[in-house]
Order: C-alpha cells, then structure tokens, then sequence
C-alpha cells in the first residue's frame, strides 16, 4: 500500500551516503580503505576471556577505561576525550553539537561525503570551496565568515596531507569558529593537530580505530579537545544515547591501544607496501598526488577510470570509483598486504599492455 503524500510532507528527506561495496565472496577488497592485518593479539585475547554475563548489563556509558587509555597514549587529560561508535558517529555528533550558526560551515568540494549528507540531514547551511587543480586545499578559501570549519588531513579521496603550519594558519584565522580536523589517516601520513590542542581552544581532533588500529568492525571512534568543548560533546551524546559503545568494543579498543608496538609496526609495512605501490603504478603511466595515507587516488592519461573499474572487479579485484565532477577518471586504491597488490599489479600490467 503507498504512503499518501500528506504523511510524506513532513518527513525528513535526506540523500544518504554510499559506503563502499562489502563483497561476501573471495576477493581482493582494496575499495573501502581498511587495514589489511588483523587487530593487535590482546583483542583476540580479550575475545577468547569474555564474560558473556556482563552482556546483561548495560556497558559503562561514560567509557572511562577507553578514554583513560587515550588520554594516557596522547598525554591528555580524560576530560579532553570523547568516544563514539567510530568517527562517524563522532563527527556526526560534533555537526549537531557545534554547528548551529545561521552562517555556512565550510569543508571541500572534493572530501569524504558524509560531511554533506550531515549538514543536509541537520539543516546546516554549507558551502564548499573548490580544491586548486592539483587537489589541494586553498586556505584563504576559508578566512571567510563561516559557522565552522571541518576538513580530513590527510583528505579523502585524494590522499594528501597538509603539513601542521598549514592546519594552523586555518585556526589563527577562524579564531571564534570551530575547526574540526578529521585524522582518520594521519597515522600514515604526518604530524597530528593533536599538538595544537591546548593552543586553540577552537580545535576539536578526530581519529579512528577502523584504519591504522585494524578495526572497522568493531567501530571506535573518538575526538580529542579541550575540556570545556568535549564537555558540551556529552551534554549532546547523553540527550540523544547515553549507551553508545558496547561491552566489547570498549575492552577491545583499551588493548587496542596498549599494544603501541604492533600499531606502529602494522603502519611501517602499509607505508613501506605504499611507497611501493606508487613506484609500480609510476612504471605503468598512472598519475596521482602524493599520497601519504593507506590509499593511492590515481587514474591513467589514456585508459577509462570506469571501464577498469569494471574489468578489475569482474576479476575480483574491488577498488573505488566515483562518477563525479572532476574526479570521475580516478581510482582510489587502498594498501592492501603485498601479496594483494602483487595480484593487482599483475592484472594491470597485462590490461594496459593490451590498450
């Protein structure tokens, strides 16, 4: 039976991201930036030793033991951290909790598309300013008035990371406005924003579990700021859920953490597979940015970025493609183990020698 279109008016409409396809058969899944290594060994630990008895309680919502071990890993008070159920949510809940002036907040034309589908979903005026031809951020694009500022660094799709006088040239001219850094890639790239926390008091850092941490399933998230705005964080989350991370995800996030030496080894082998995958993709005619986190965004001068897209995954081989302005002759291509890319290597030298 159809819905009468009295009922419809007034229902919020909204046109919602689109992840990355999650194939349930074989392949070589280099299309939704995941790390290709299995989480530290204290989570499978701390999966094997759960009590299924606490899964009648409801978790701890302040998350205190998570948050403890963050603000211990990045020297930070624990009042200075928020956690969410992945930096999604976080985010999100930072749009809801800060960007409420009549004035347009600001993020790139060319960036993680959620940020559009949050503004659109919470009546946030946007606008968004152009990337320069070679995909990079113009600063003075956003010395202009504005309700609030959020970029990536390094951004998404195209990979590449400004340095830390960059980010705060933004802060010093935004200084009554929020600036939200999204670092979800930054353990492979460069120096944090995290520095200037207790400089900029508009400053609220956001960064992942899903990427460098290897845990995309288990969806942790968290933003790391001053007291007073990570305070005004909570007032939102405990109106909205006060509950939002279960029992597992927090003691595995807190091993997660603890384990400093597996983390930085798992990002050594994806920047080193990385630096090498750009030198393959160089010898084959590709072009790309630079780029400095867990993907390459390249497409090549004289094959069509779709129908490769297309014979790469009738091959099983699933990278990412957008058919958008500006962009649509590009492939975004995430680091997987070297076997992974040595198979993505061997099917592209054999496609392009056949062009």
């Amino acid at each position: 039976m159809a819905v009468r279109e009295e009922l419809l008016r007034n229902i919020r409409s909204v046109e919602p991201y689109v992840p990355g396809e999650q194939p349930q058969h074989k392949v070589v899944k280099l299309n939704t930036n995941e790390n290709p290594y299995p989480p530290a060994p204290g989570v499978e630990r701390v999966l094997k030793e759960m009590d299924t008895d606490r899964f009648r309680l409801y978790p701890d919502p302040t998350a205190d033991e998570l948050v403890g071990s963050l603000a211990d890993y990045y020297g930070v008070g624990k009042d200075q951290v928020f956690v969410g159920v992945g930096s999604d949510d976080v985010i999100s809940m930072c749009f809801l909790t800060f960007f409420n002036s009549d004035l347009p907040i600001l993020f790139p034309d060319i960036t993680y598309s959620f940020y559009k589908v949050w503004a659109e979903l919470y009546r946030i005026p946007y606008h968004c300013p152009k990337l320069d031809e070679n995909f990079k951020i113009v600063k003075e694009d956003y010395y202009a008035e504005n309700g609030g500022i959020i970029f990536p660094n390094p951004n998404a799709p195209t990979a590449i990371y400004e340095d830390l006088e960059f980010v705060e040239d933004i802060l010093k001219q935004n200084r009554d406005s929020i600036v939200i850094v999204d670092e979800a890639y930054i353990d492979f790239a460069g120096r944090s924003a995290m520095e200037l926390i207790d400089k900029y008091d508009n400053l609220i850092v956001t960064q992942t579990f899903s990427k460098a941490r290897s845990m995309a399933g288990m969806r942790i998230g968290y933003a790391i700021s001053n007291p007073d705005l990570i305070r005004c964080l909570n007032d939102v989350k405990y109106s909205f859920n006060s509950y939002t991370m279960n029992q597992t995800a927090l003691a595995c996030g807190v091993e997660a953490v603890e384990d400093k030496a597996y983390f930085e080894e798992g990002v050594r082998k994806i920047v080193e597979t990385r630096e090498w995958a750009k030198e393959e993709l160089r010898k084959l005619g590709f072009v790309f940015p630079d780029a400095k986190a867990n993907f390459i965004f390249a497409r090549h001068p004289e094959v069509d970025a779709n129908e490769l897209f297309q014979a790469l995954k009738e091959n099983n081989i699933f990278v990412r493609h957008w058919n958008a302005p500006r962009i649509d002759q590009y492939l975004r291509i995430t680091i997987g183990t070297r076997e992974e890319m040595e198979r993505l290597f061997d099917f592209l030298r054999t496609y392009i020698k056949e062009k």
